[in-house]
Formats: C-alpha cells, sequence, structure tokens
C-alpha cells in the first residue's frame, strides 16, 4: 500500500466533520423563523435568547441530530452488507431488509392500530424476521454473497407488493400518513421519539466498530477464517444482526431512507483506501449524506419541505446507474 492510500483517511476524516458541521449549521439557521450561521453558532454555544433557544433546541436540533446519527447508523450497515457479500451492490435496501422493516411497521400501523412504540417494535421484528428469511433461504452449507443479494432481492420485491396492498386497504388517514413516512422523511422529529432511538443506535454502532477487526478479516476469505480459528457463520450472522437492528431503528422512526447504505461505503473506501480504517469514514460519510440530503429537501421547495427519501432516491438512483454501468463496462 502507498503511503498516500495510507495517510488517504486521516487527512480526510477532519474535512468530513467539518462538513457534517457546516451543513448542520446551515439546516438549523433556515425555516420560517430565520437566522444567521453566526446568530446560531452564538446560540450553541449559550448566548441566544427566549424564542431562539426554544426554535433550535427544541424545534430544528432534534432532526438535525438524527439526520447526522441516522445517516452514519445506515451507513455502519451498508458497511457490513457490502463486505459481508464482497459486493458493492450488498445493501440493506437492496437486499430487503428496510422494506422487510417498513412491513413490520406497516402491520403495527394499519392491522394493530399501534402507536409509536408499537410501530418502532414493529419495524425492530420485522427487519430481523426479514434477516432471517433471508439467511435461511440463502443457506447452502453456508451463505455465499451472490446469493444473499439474489434473495434479498427476491424477498425484498414480495414484501413490496405486500406494503402496497397495507396501504391501500388501510383507512385513509392511516394510508396517508404511512404514504408519507414509507418515503423516509425526518419531518416533525421530537427529543422524545429521537432520544431512544438514538441511544439504541449508539450501543449498537459501538458494538459494530468494537467487531471492525473481525469484519477485517472476514475479507481474507471463510476457509482462511476457520483455519485461524473464527467461527465464521456465527461471526457473519452476529454481524447481520448489528447490521439490520441499526436500519430497522432508523426506519422505526423515519421510515425506510435507499441509497445512503449503499453510496456512503464506497465514498468512504475511496477516502480511506484499503486500510482497517473503513468504519468511522463510513460513519461521517453516511452522516454528511443524510445530512445534505435533508438540507436539499427542506430548501429546495420551501416553504415546503420533502421527505428527505425522496432527495436521497434521486442521488441514489443516479449513482446506482452508474455503478451498475461501471460494473458492466468491467465485464
Amino acid at each position: 500500500m502507498s503511503l498516500r492510500s495510507k495517510l488517504r483517511a486521516p487527512s480526510a476524516l477532519p474535512i468530513v466533520v467539518v462538513l457534517c458541521l457546516l451543513v448542520t449549521v446551515l439546516a438549523i439557521s433556515g425555516g420560517e423563523y430565520q437566522m444567521s450561521p453566526w446568530k446560531v453558532l452564538r446560540v450553541l454555544f449559550g448566548g441566544g435568547e427566549g424564542i431562539e433557544n426554544m426554535v433550535i433546541w427544541q424545534w430544528r436540533m432534534p432532526r438535525a441530530m438524527a439526520a447526522l446519527l441516522f445517516g452514519a447508523a445506515l451507513a455502519l450497515s451498508g458497511a457490513v452488507f457490502q463486505s459481508l457479500t464482497r459486493n458493492p451492490l450488498g445493501s440493506p435496501d437492496i437486499i430487503g431488509f428496510s422494506t422487510g422493516a417498513y412491513t413490520g411497521a406497516l402491520v403495527a400501523l394499519t392491522v394493530l392500530g399501534g402507536g409509536f412504540v408499537a410501530t418502532s417494535i414493529g419495524a425492530l421484528l420485522g427487519g430481523l424476521l426479514t434477516a432471517v428469511l433471508v439467511y435461511a433461504l440463502a443457506w447452502r452449507n453456508g451463505t455465499a454473497g451472490f446469493r444473499l443479494i439474489l434473495v434479498g432481492i427476491g424477498i425484498s420485491s414480495v414484501l413490496a407488493s405486500f406494503n402496497h396492498f397495507m396501504v391501500l386497504r388501510a383507512e385513509l388517514d392511516v394510508a396517508m400518513a404511512a404514504a408519507v413516512w414509507g418515503a423516509g422523511s425526518l419531518n416533525g422529529l421530537t427529543w422524545q421519539s429521537v432520544i431512544p432511538t438514538s441511544i439504541l443506535l449508539v450501543l449498537v454502532s459501538i458494538a459494530l466498530l468494537a467487531s471492525s477487526s473481525r469484519l477485517q478479516m472476514l475479507q481474507l476469505g471463510d476457509d482462511l477464517c476457520r483455519a485461524l480459528g473464527m467461527r465464521v457463520e456465527r461471526t457473519k450472522l452476529f454481524l447481520v444482526v448489528l447490521a439490520v437492528l441499526l436500519v430497522a431503528a432508523v426506519t422505526s422512526l423515519a421510515g425506510p431512507i435507499a441509497f445512503v447504505a449503499l453510496v456512503a461505503p464506497q465514498i468512504a473506501r475511496r477516502l480511506a483506501g484499503a486500510n482497517g480504517m473503513q468504519l468511522l469514514p463510513t460513519a461521517l460519510v453516511g452522516a454528511l449524506l443524510l445530512a445534505s440530503s435533508d438540507l436539499l429537501a427542506q430548501r429546495l421547495f420551501a416553504p415546503v419541505q420533502l421527505p428527505v427519501g425522496v432527495v436521497t432516491v434521486v442521488f441514489g438512483g443516479v449513482y446506482l446507474i452508474y455503478l451498475l454501468n461501471r460494473q458492466t463496462t468491467r465485464l
């Protein structure tokens, strides 16, 4: 590995961090109650007045923090699946885990008539059950990455059809809420809803970062890992559960936000090179992508605010076309 590759990640990390902070300040400064970025910084450092403190800390900060944390969580989940499948298309929104989490939330919302807690639990259970189903159907004396992706795409298609059926059969107000939420939205988030989900995401992310050495070791191949004493399938299952928990927790609160998990790990890989520092850059890039997308969702057609999933789908779709075209060219 060249010296340039070794230094790429440490030199890129501060730039990504600064961009995350810049985008966050810009996002907080906009809205019906306009504030300059300098005034936002003054409020954040304790120099604000009553209305300014309420607008920033109670109305806008939950959404800004959710964008950063949810983006990081989705990116980490994507990094796990792309590493395990050894395929750039190995993303939870393509394999079907995001769709499964949405299915669980829809069942809780439309059939059981559940509130926030029931919907969150439904999303977590839906994501985990989908992971179990995909993993079981892809199992042939082990799990091959390409087979996992194909099975996941098939399951995702079936679940997507079921989700459409559920929305069509629901009451009008429930169907409208489910449709908006299903586009992936950070609108209306409060500390009461963000904090519990954030605690879960932080704990799972810490466990995943602590397991990064095992994730990196799996890149050597299953046979070599077994020779070195690793219980390969148990390790893979543990990493899959962590990754599914991340995407299901995000989906339970914001709905399915597509393509962040697909794009962020590949951008981070170009920044970090081929060393073992990929998870932290991946989390930072994911945070930057979702925060930037949410800023665009707020500003493009202001005062109308788009669901952030609409923006990520547009940019992610363009990137997916580029990725598929590049893979075809290599063939």
